[in-house]
């Protein structure tokens, strides 16, 4: 007769290489709007994306011509909380910027 331990032990933890799946990834999009300053979306995206000040000139710059810029891909969650502090930063100074996320 078979252990049923041993029947336990091969079907518990394991998985199918196919199985594992990278996490989805989201972009950081920020958008257009006719109130709120270059400066300020520079200072943004420099102070919650991490940008150097040549990178934050060309993301403000596809912002300014193309309606909206990618600050950034992150997971989920870590997209998700970047739009939020974009959106209280952006209120707390007076700014209309929008941010939203996208999956990729």
């Amino acid at each position: 007769m078979g252990s049923p331990q041993r029947e336990t032990d091969r079907d518990v933890g394991v998985l199918d290489e196919t199985e594992v799946r990278e996490p989805k990834k989201y972009a950081v999009l920020l958008h257009n709007d006719d109130y709120t300053t270059m400066e300020f979306v520079i200072e943004v995206l420099e102070r919650f994306f991490k940008k150097s000040h040549e990178q934050a000139m060309q993301i403000m710059l596809a912002v300014h011509h193309q309606g909206h810029g990618v600050a950034g891909i992150y997971s989920f969650e870590i997209a998700e909380t970047k739009v939020s502090q974009v959106s209280d930063h952006a209120r707390e100074n007076g700014f209309p910027l929008k941010a939203t996320l996208e999956e990729q």
